[in-house]
Formats: C-alpha cells, sequence, structure tokens
C-alpha cells in the first residue's frame, strides 16, 4: 500500500505506525506469462512533518502463489497438481513520500518506495515423464520491487482523506526448477522473471476512527487488482 500522499505524523513532527493486510495480484512473464498472488501482513513506521514530507520502513511476512506454474507443456509429461505455493516468508520495505498542499482541501504529492524478500519461496511437484516417476523444486529467489508514483489528495469534511493517481513500477525475481522436467514453466536453468505491465493506478480512503487511529482502504490495479487496508495510529 502507497497510503495517501500527505504524511499522518504531527505537523511539528513525529512518528506514526500502522498494522495492516494486503492482497496482490500481478502478472509476471518469462517466455510465457502467468499470475502470482501474494497475501502480506506488515507493521509500518514512518516519521514526517511539516504536513510535507515523510520516511518510512515496514517489516511483514508473506506468501506466494503461482497459478499453472506446474501445469506441462509436454504431453509426455503429467503432475499432481499445478500451482506452485509456499507460505509466510519475511520482506522488508524503505519508502518515502513528499506532500505540496494546493490549499486547504487539495494537494499533490510523490513517492518511492522498495520491497526485498528476504527468504526463498519453495515448492516441489511429483509427476511422470515418458512412465518414470519424478519429483523436481522449484525456488524463486531475490523477489524484490520498487514503485513510484504521483498522488492527489482531497480532505473533505471530519478530516477523510480521498486520493488517488498513477504509479509506475519493476519486480523481478530468478526462478530455479532442479532437476530439470520437459514442459515445466521454468525451464531447466535459473531464469528471470519480471511484471509484464509497467505502469497502473491507485485509489484509497482514509478515514479517523478513536483518538489517534485511522483506517486506511486502498486498491491498486496494474495487470492485475489489488487491494489492501492499514489501522494507523499517530503519536
Amino acid at each position: 500500500m502507497f497510503g495517501p500522499p500527505q504524511t499522518l505524523s504531527r505537523k511539528s513532527g513525529g512518528l506514526n505506525t500502522a498494522i495492516a493486510y494486503r492482497y496482490a495480484e500481478d502478472t509476471f512473464q518469462h517466455d510465457t506469462a502467468f499470475v502470482l498472488r501474494q497475501q502480506q501482513v506488515y507493521s509500518h513506521a514512518a516519521y514526517g512533518a511539516g504536513d510535507i514530507w515523510e520516511v518510512y520502513g515496514r517489516i511483514g511476512i508473506s506468501d506466494l502463489r503461482i497459478c499453472g506454474a506446474f501445469v506441462s507443456t509436454d504431453t509426455a509429461t503429467s503432475t499432481t497438481k499445478t500451482d506452485f505455493q509456499e507460505n509466510w516468508k519475511f520482506f522488508g520495505t524503505l519508502g518515502a513520500k513528499a506532500f505540496l498542499p494546493l490549499g486547504r482541501i487539495f494537494g499533490i504529492g510523490a513517492f518511492v518506495q522498495g520491497t526485498y524478500h528476504l527468504s526463498n519461496y519453495t515448492d516441489n511437484v511429483t509427476g511422470v515423464h515418458n512412465g518414470t516417476p519424478f519429483e523436481t523444486d522449484v525456488k524463486i529467489k531475490n523477489l524484490w520491487d520498487i514503485h513510484g508514483g504521483i498522488g492527489l489528495q482531497a480532505t473533505i469534511p471530519w478530516n477523510i482523506k480521498l486520493y488517488g493517481g498513477p504509479y509506475v513500477y519493476y519486480s523481478e525475481a530468478d526462478a530455479v526448477l532442479n532437476p530439470a522436467v520437459p514442459g515445466i514453466l521454468f525451464g531447466t536453468e535459473k531464469v528471470s522473471v519480471h511484471n509484464k505491465s509497467i505502469a497502473g493506478g491507485f485509489f484509497g480512503i482514509d478515514v479517523p476512527l478513536a483518538k489517534g487511529f485511522r483506517l486506511n482502504i486502498e486498491g491498486q490495479f496494474a495487470d492485475r487488482f489489488s487491494v489492501g487496508s492499514a489501522v494507523t495510529y499517530t503519536y
């Protein structure tokens, strides 16, 4: 999640923190395209000031599912399952944002953030090739992404913030199939896979709750749709 363009920290300077959940989908490609899905839970800590800038970091856990990763394109190969799936691994994010007020209601901001997954994602599959049983592993290594974008914000009554805008991004990972099995997606050596789209749009709403707490809900669309929510607290 990118969050509202304007920092949630006090104008005099201070911390804001959050607990968040995000469901993300994207299309990656190598020789063929495939859908990558993740569920992410993370904690967020930020420092900002002046209602105009903020730096932040996140640490969280994510699963990984690749739809059709084990579907064979070779008629001599059959597998016992079709999807790659691995459960919770750690990731970290660093980011920064800046905001320019355009009067009391409107403003425009920019952000950049990068994420790196700290562990490999691994799954195995069994099957039969030319009548001979096999078992092979797929590792997804060095998964990372970087996003940058511009957001417009409107603050409406009750200090509710509506925001949205365009972003560009790039994401990449290494995929390793070992041992090689003819017809399975990632081939016989380490290959690089990356996102199909390079740009998308985001929109969200940030609503005050009890004193110091806010609820943020955000959607993103590039080649696929993603959505997340966070409860934030300003110190």
